[in-house]
């Protein structure tokens, strides 16, 4: 069974160093050999010992120990805990080429990257290098804050918390990370890297409701500037706006911008009447009555409002802004509640 598959290499071997000695009715042979595999051209060196035996007329192997080479056999790549500290900057000089093959190289053969800002699992070099293209935009350096290394054999584990400043706006951003090294082909490379948001990063950005309703004031400043474009800026990414004066909601930022293209030519400026506010994680409401008094032409106007802010890319932003005209406004006004006829005794 076992040449069934050893043959399939085609071995053909060679005695390199041999000894013998010579018993009554045995004989051993123990040295080295090489086998050249004619299935891929690839040489083995072993230690071997056989026990030969004199058996019906014929000399058998009674005994075959074959074992690897002390030296094919996996020895410590000495590694100090500094060194394994050093080997980050040798991937952080990597970003700095701002070349995803350069960076991509410092992984091994199978390594494996689960970035911060990615859902998928990078294992092999087309998907690292795919990843650090957008990265790499950035310009990110990083420094490691704290640390904390283990040795193995041929391996290494640097865990701890790092810190990018990105050179291309300026912005840092904190992570927690974690390096497995693995000795390969002479060289220390990255096997495993792990780098995952901050757990304060997922908390709450605390807010209070003084500041909520401030966030109000910004959006109305920007209606001041008469630029749609810096009013669009003040809601989030996937935003949604449905306008007092429009039939269509308004759910990209060219169509909020196109909306305020026409409603800032009234020169609106705002200011809250009535207000009750929510505050979440990460997110909050601000609910009530606005008027805007219309600079081009005097009118004012009040209507329903509610805001839904959410935290993102480091500042509040309106995810949702529902606005819609007074129900008086074409219901007509309430009437008083009618007096109660006295009845007499």
């Amino acid at each position: 069974d076992y040449f069934d598959a050893f043959l399939q290499k085609q071995p053909s071997g060679e005695i390199v160093e041999g000894k013998i000695t010579i018993g009554d009715g045995w004989a051993m042979d123990a040295g080295v050999y090489d086998f050249t595999m004619g299935a891929d051209g690839s040489k083995v060196r072993a230690r071997y010992s056989f026990v030969y035996t004199f058996e019906d007329g014929y000399w058998r192997i009674a005994h075959h120990h074959s074992s690897v080479m002390p030296e094919g056999i996996a020895v410590a790549q000495p590694i100090t805990e500094q060194e394994v500290k050093n080997l980050f900057y040798l991937w952080n000089d990597a970003l700095a080429t701002l070349d995803s093959s350069t960076v991509a190289k410092r992984y091994s053969k199978e390594g494996v990257l689960l970035p911060t800002v990615s859902d998928t699992a990078r294992t092999d070099f087309a998907s690292i290098k795919d990843y650090f293209d957008a990265f790499l935009l950035k310009k990110p350096q990083g420094v490691i804050l704290e640390s904390n290394v283990i040795v193995g054999t041929n391996w290494a584990q640097d865990a701890g918390i790092y810190e990018f400043t990105m050179g291309a706006d300026g912005s840092k951003v904190k992570a927690r990370y974690s390096f497995v090294y693995v000795y390969e082909d002479g060289e220390w490379k990255i096997a495993q890297h792990h780098s995952s948001v901050m757990p304060e990063g997922i908390l709450g950005e605390p807010i209070s409701k003084d500041e909520v309703r401030s966030l109000f004031n910004l959006w109305n400043d920007a209606l001041a500037t008469g630029d749609s474009t810096k009013v669009m800026n003040r809601y989030a990414k996937d935003a949604v706006l449905l306008p007092t004066v429009s039939d269509t909601p308004r759910t990209s930022p060219a169509l909020i911008k196109d909306y305020f293209d026409s409603f800032l030519l009234k020169k609106p400026q705002g200011v809250i009447q009535d207000g009750e506010i929510l505050i979440g994680t990460n997110w909050a409401q601000d609910a009530g009555i606005y008027e805007f008094t219309m600079g081009a032409t005097g009118d004012k106007v009040k209507a329903r409002y509610s805001y839904v802010y959410v935290y993102e890319d480091g500042d509040w932003k309106i995810s949702h802004h529902h606005s819609s005209v007074m129900p008086e406004a074409f219901l007509g006004p309430a009437k008083p509640a009618e007096e109660k006829e006295a009845v007499s005794a």
